[in-house]
Parts: C-alpha cells; structure tokens; sequence
C-alpha cells in the first residue's frame, strides 16, 4: 500500500506516514488571538476523537496566541499560513507543532528560504498546501482549465522549492470541491512522491452535502490505500467533522474502536422525537473508547427484535421507552430518563 511506502513525519507527539494510522484533522473556525474560545473548541474537539488541529494565523495576535493555547491543549497544533512569511516564521517561534503554506503566495523565494531555515531549526514539518481554487494562470492555460494534473504539477513545483532548500519535512495536501478532481489528482500525486498525503475535500459544503461527497471522495481515495491524514470540511459545527471522519474510517476498516450507532428510520409507529434522540446519543457517545454497538429504536412494538445485534439499545414508547440488551428487555423508564439510563449503562459497561 502506498501509506507503507511513504516517508514518516512527527507532529508534536503525533507520527504520520510509513504506514502509522491516519490521524484526523479538524480546523477551529473561531478568532485565534481568543484563546479562551479557542482552546475551549480545541478541547471539545479533543474529547470527541480529533488528533490534530489547524488554527489560522492572519496576524501577529494570532501567532503570539499559540503559545497561551498550546498550554492549554493535548494535541498538536497548526498554523495555517497565507501570503505573510513573516506570520508562517512567528507562528513556529511561538510553538506550533507544524505549519501549512502554498510556497507561491507567501513571496519570493528568500522568504520561503527563511522560513524552511526557522522550521529546520526546530524541526517543524512544513504542510505544502495546494487548492484548484487558486491554481497558478499558466498551469491553467497549459492544461486548458483547471484539472487534477495541473493541481499535481503545482504541488510538486511547491514541494521542489523546499527540497532544493534542502528540507524533506514535507507533508503535501491537495484539495478541490470537484470530488472526481479531486480522487484522480489523489491517484496521480501518489506515485510520484514519498511524502505523506493529508486527504480532504475542500469548500465540501453543509453538514448534508459535504458529508456525501467527503464519503465518497475520501472513501475511493483512502481505499487505494492513499492518505495519512483526512479532514472533513463541513460548512457547521467542527465536532461534525470529526463524527464523520472516524465513522468513515470505520467503515473502511481503517480505525476500529468507538461506538457504532444504529437507529432505525422511523414510521407512523414512532411517538418519541427518535430523529433528535437519535442525534443525542451519536453525540454523547463519541467520547467513549467501546467497541460496541448502541441501537437506537423508535417503537417498543418492533424495537427489540430490530436491536437483537447490538450490545445495548433503547426503543420508545408513549410516555416511556425500554432498555435492551442483547435483544432482551431490562427495563422501562419515562422518556425524558432514556438517554441518562444509556449513558449510565455506557459509563459502567464492563
């Protein structure tokens, strides 16, 4: 597989590459210079299953603040750079794990040698971060549009830049909202570096939309066995992202571990709200390390019989609803206790 073959890169006390599990990313969409808010989402984040995350860092503010939140957090951290060297320079003398540029917009090549000099100095992994949205005018013209071979050229002509520096740090990232681009830019880049690859589709959309194309771009990309590090970009709530990455991995067989939640579609039996029910306990159960599975039914009539292949569930009723084990009844409660009685029993499964 070519995640065996590729070159192993630490992020802070995270390692990517030859083969090590595929990491999930996520990015905070709050103010970074507010540390308060932004460590508290990097924290909700953290609980949920993310293992690295990205912060922007427009400004001086912003890059002074990564010292105040590394402090605060446990996972690496990144700073996402665009057009001020001197912002990708700041960001690593103030502790980020590993920064993410596009060598081309961030000036001449004396700036981008400055800042291959700071990284080397402390070892920091430069991401080569490469959009079709801002592929170079001559790539375009050479290629009569934008198209996934002229977003390789442009990665791998980014990624030249810093080896000629003489700095192998690298991990490359390709993106497009154009999912089928995207895979085939995927499949192209993959054989002609040995760098690791971190995996998203990007501008993917809401949670609905974007989550349908990252399945299925993703899915096609990480089940060549490409890809070292994955990102669910959604237009909403980053705790999202990291629900759908591990579910996708999951279902690849790629990570193992986790809840597995199933919850049936509802009919004219249902007489509980089962849809945000259901979304609760998807929710809640994404801090707990089980391997099991948790059904979520909407009516005691068929409930039982539905969740007999999973380890715990909960069917409703009208005013109550039933705890199931195994297919087995254990136990009625009132409605408005069905999500604290599952809880309780998943805080004390042995």
């Amino acid at each position: 597989m070519y995640r065996e073959k590729t070159k192993v890169i630490h992020i802070g006390d995270r390692v990517i590459g030859g083969g090590n599990p595929i990491l999930i990313q996520s990015m905070t969409n709050t103010k970074t210079n507010d540390v308060a808010a932004t460590v508290a989402q990097i924290q909700r984040l953290t609980e949920v299953g993310c293992d690295i995350i990205r912060c922007t860092v427009p400004d001086l503010d912003a890059a002074k603040a990564i010292a105040q939140i590394k402090k605060e957090i446990s996972i690496p951290l990144v700073a996402d750079i665009h057009f001020d060297y001197k912002m990708a320079i700041a960001a690593i003398e103030y502790g980020a794990d590993k920064i993410r540029i596009n060598p081309g917009n961030i000036g001449n090549r004396e700036n981008v040698a400055e800042v291959v000099r700071v990284a080397r100095e402390r070892s920091i992994p430069i991401r080569v971060g490469v959009n079709s949205g801002s592929l170079e005018k001559e790539l375009i013209e050479k290629y009569t549009g934008v198209t996934a071979e002229g977003i390789v050229d442009s990665a791998l002509d980014k990624v030249h830049i810093i080896e000629d520096l003489g700095y192998d740090n690298i991990v490359i990232s390709i993106k497009s909202s154009d999912v089928m681009m995207c895979v085939k830019a995927h499949e192209l880049l993959a054989g002609k570096t040995p760098y690791p690859l971190h995996v998203g589709i990007t501008e993917a959309g809401t949670v609905t939309s974007g989550n349908i194309k990252s399945a299925i771009g993703l899915g096609i990309i990480l089940n060549q066995g490409i890809g070292d590090t994955i990102r669910v970009s959604l237009t909403g709530d980053p705790i999202e992202e990291i629900k759908s990455a591990k579910l996708i991995l999951r279902t690849l067989g790629l990570r193992t571990g986790g809840i597995e939640v199933v919850s049936c579609p509802t009919c004219g039996r249902t007489n509980i709200d089962l849809i945000g029910l259901a979304n609760q306990v998807e929710t809640m159960v994404q801090s707990y390390d089980l391997k099991i599975k948790v059904a979520v039914m909407g009516c005691a009539v068929n409930g039982p019989g539905e969740a007999k292949e999973a380890d715990i569930g909960i069917a409703g009723g009208i005013g109550e609803g039933l705890l199931i084990k195994k297919g087995e009844i254990v136990k009625k409660v009132p409605e408005n206790e069905l999500l604290n009685t599952l809880k309780y029993e998943l805080d004390h499964w042995k």
